[in-house]
């Protein structure tokens, strides 16, 4: 939110190009605006201290501490033999805790002479251990205390009861970013301001210039609480604007009313069901016709619970579109996952998916797969098919995008994980449309509601929330192996027992095993400082086939091997005719084997929540209860284990996500992980915020519904053009 010519200037144009750069490469900030909304990550007030007890390893961490003592050693090394090395040990306490700081060689004698005992001032580095205490090696320091003999240049620069604390990084210390701010922070009067003044007022906002001192230069908590309360509200405000626009733009484009025939294919497929639809499944299917029969495209997010029988849902909304006269489109994200769906869609379908052949019923259409790796024959045929029409339903992967790919009449594009595909992908495959065509985006993580309006927020939402009868409970369990071995070998006896009661297991890893020396995934876990290198698909396969799962059909699947392999292992898995499928999280998504009752999950530290939870979907498929085993080698008392402790005492995907959402950086969720893009989220926090977000979607579209081109507003116009410039585009399709 960049706003005016004040704040789009340079910063090096202000602080010289040696700071502009170094504040260019490590934190993304060109501009003064770019800088003025780098806001402070928390206080230190003058008279506490911070805690040193619970410093993070491996981090950049800036804390305001008093020196405890000082002394200097000397030793002997290779470089001083003669026992001339020297060796500073500060150590500094803020009440909580003590900390060690260690200076070496010629680096000693300015501290030596400044951090004296009882002086006070704030020290930055990256903490690590040593001897198995934590430590700062040359940590960088401002004193606090107002030197007599410098006119308190340091204490002037950080006048104010409380110290701000920035977002660091070891090139760049939290105290010169302050005097960086400092710098800059007069132009802040030139900001215009976003909230449209009603707005600002009736909800008792402060204004735009206010806000961004109060922040950086606070008096008092107050000070902080007013502005925070107002920069949530542009965060909020700006983004829900902007995807306000986008609903509002699509609603304006024109598309054919897709209205099922009263006896046609659907009518048909409805009478084949050997089940009734739930109530959840009837209710959605209701909302999806209705956006159907409209004369503009229906643009409907589906989420549901992993088994919550999306797919029915989703096939009957493409079966009403091939009735109507239309084709459809289902995008999978991978390979395996595509023939998976178009081997469930045709088994569903029976001979209502043999259009054209001998046996079709009358009502038949065609059902084809287009993916990558396919033949060159069967390619030419698909995309003959499409383009004749002949072909109702395509079932493909990011192939469908490509050029070559062209419908008789697309009525109906049906995205299927929604957060592998950019929006760019949902709107090539659109495009393939003579009139846009209805969209339906799935996703099979629950995400919490004001997750939905603020990534999905240009998609209207239905939810799947009950589970289709004959799906059996899961039982989950934290199996931990350091502490209990005995437990790990219960849990292969526990996958035996399944296989001799006729069942088949899952057994998950992170790795393959087959990476090149040096090229084996780091893992990604918050706390993995020193750990061993996560299980690999191969070595755990052979292990087991070769101790205590011997004599049972040991499979493996990954996504190195070739799209043929894969298949033929998953239709063998599926067939019955393996015991036990070793694989990685390729089998995250849609894959359907009711006969596989047991999930062994080794490492399971290294999954996030969601993941855990949709590779648990996998298993309780069918009639009998399913079982997932979650391993680790983590302490007790660690996070990692709190985490599997939570997957392990619910079902409930939204409640998981919610606590997901907690544990990880905002940023990951909302997509910023993948586009490297810088999250436009800087204080506002999708969970604890949700009113904030809840009333300004109302607002946003209240406003953008009476002034879609924002004529009166050129302060939100500004904002808006710096949110989506360039990157930050990617920021709203979470691709």
């Amino acid at each position: 939110m960049d706003l005016v010519p004040a704040l789009e200037r340079p910063l090096k144009n202000v602080l010289g190009a040696a700071t502009a750069k170094v504040m260019a490469e490590h934190l993304g900030l060109h501009t003064v605006g770019d800088l003025l909304h780098h806001y402070p990550r928390r206080y230190e007030e003058r008279g506490q201290l911070t805690h040193l007890a619970d410093l993070p390893m491996d981090e950049h961490v800036t804390v305001v501490a008093q020196v405890a003592d000082a002394r200097l050693h000397t030793f002997a090394s290779a470089r001083a033999p003669r026992g001339k090395g020297q060796r500073l040990e500060v150590t500094i306490t803020d009440g909580s805790g003590r900390l060690q700081l260690v200076f070496f060689g010629n680096g000693v004698h300015k501290p030596h002479k400044e951090l004296l005992p009882g002086t006070r001032a704030m020290f930055a580095g990256k903490v690590s251990v040593f001897n198995r205490r934590l430590q700062l090696a040359h940590p960088a320091y401002e004193l606090l205390n107002g030197d007599p003999d410098e006119p308190g240049e340091a204490v002037e620069s950080w006048a104010g009861a409380l110290i701000p604390l920035y977002p660091a990084t070891a090139k760049l210390e939290s105290w010169k970013i302050g005097k960086a701010v400092q710098t800059v922070l007069p132009g802040v009067q030139e900001a215009l301001d976003p909230l449209p003044d009603a707005l600002r007022e009736g909800r008792g906002l402060v204004p735009l210039p206010e806000a961004l001192v109060k922040i950086h230069r606070p008096q008092t908590k107050a000070d902080i609480a007013d502005a925070r309360a107002r920069l949530k509200w542009d965060e909020a405000f700006v983004l829900q604007v902007a995807l306000a626009r986008r609903r509002h733009t699509d609603a304006q484009l024109a598309a054919v009313p897709r209205v099922p025939r009263p006896d046609g294919l659907l009518t048909a497929f409805d009478d084949r069901l050997p089940f009734t639809l739930t109530e959840g499944q009837q209710r959605v299917s209701r909302e999806i016709f209705d956006d159907l029969a409209t004369a503009h495209p229906m643009h409907r997010l589906l989420q549901g619970e992993v088994g919550s029988g999306k797919t029915m849902v989703a096939l009957r909304a493409m079966l009403a579109v091939v009735d109507a006269g239309g084709q459809a489109a289902l995008l999978a994200p991978t390979e395996v996952l595509a023939q998976q769906h178009h081997r469930s869609v045709t088994e569903m379908m029976g001979e209502l998916a043999e259009g054209g052949m001998l046996g079709g019923s009358e009502h038949a259409t065609k059902v084809v797969l287009l993916t990558g790796s396919m033949g060159a024959a069967a390619r030419r045929q698909a995309l003959l098919d499409l383009v004749t029409g002949e072909a109702g339903i395509v079932i493909g992967t990011h192939a469908l995008i490509e050029d070559k790919v062209q419908f008789h009449d697309l009525g109906l594009v049906v995205v299927d994980e929604q957060h592998r595909f950019g929006v760019e992908q949902r709107d090539a495959l659109r495009g393939k449309g003579k009139q846009p065509p209805h969209l339906l985006v799935m996703t099979a993580t629950p995400i919490p509601r004001t997750v939905a309006m603020t990534v999905f927020g240009d998609l209207e939402t239905s939810v799947l929330d009950q589970l289709p009868a004959g799906r059996s409970p899961i039982a989950s369990h934290v199996v931990p192996a350091a502490d209990k071995p005995h437990f790990l070998a219960r849990a292969w006896e526990r996958v035996r027992e399944e296989v001799t009661a006729g069942h088949q297991a899952y057994v998950v890893c992170p790795r393959i095993g087959d990476e090149e020396e040096g090229t084996a995934k780091r893992p990604t876990a918050q706390d993995d400082a020193g750990k061993r290198p996560p299980l690999a698909v191969l070595d755990v396969a052979d292990q087991l086939a070769k101790g205590p799962l011997q004599g049972l059909r040991v499979e493996v699947l990954h996504g190195r091997m070739a799209p043929d392999d894969k298949d033929a292992v998953m239709r063998r898995f599926a067939a019955g005719d393996a015991d036990v499928l070793v694989a990685t999280t390729v089998i995250e998504v849609g894959v359907n084997v009711p006969n596989a009752t047991a999930m062994v999950i080794m490492d399971a530290d290294r999954f996030g929540v969601s993941q855990l939870h949709q590779l648990r979907g996998r298993v309780g498929r069918g009639a009998a209860p399913g079982v997932c085993l979650l391993v680790t080698e983590m302490p007790e008392a660690s996070p990692a284990r709190q985490r599997l402790g939570a997957v392990a005492a619910t079902l409930d995907g939204f409640e998981l996500s919610r606590i997901d959402l907690e544990q990880r950086r905002e940023g990951d969720v909302l997509g910023q992980a993948q586009s490297g893009a810088r999250s436009s989220l800087r204080v506002l926090a999708v969970i604890e915020d949700e009113e904030i977000i809840a009333e300004a979607r109302q607002e946003a579209t209240a406003l953008v519904a009476a002034d879609p081109d924002l004529t009166g507003l050129p302060g939100l116009r500004t904002a808006l053009d710096a949110l989506l410039d360039e990157e930050r585009e990617q920021y709203l399709e979470k691709g």
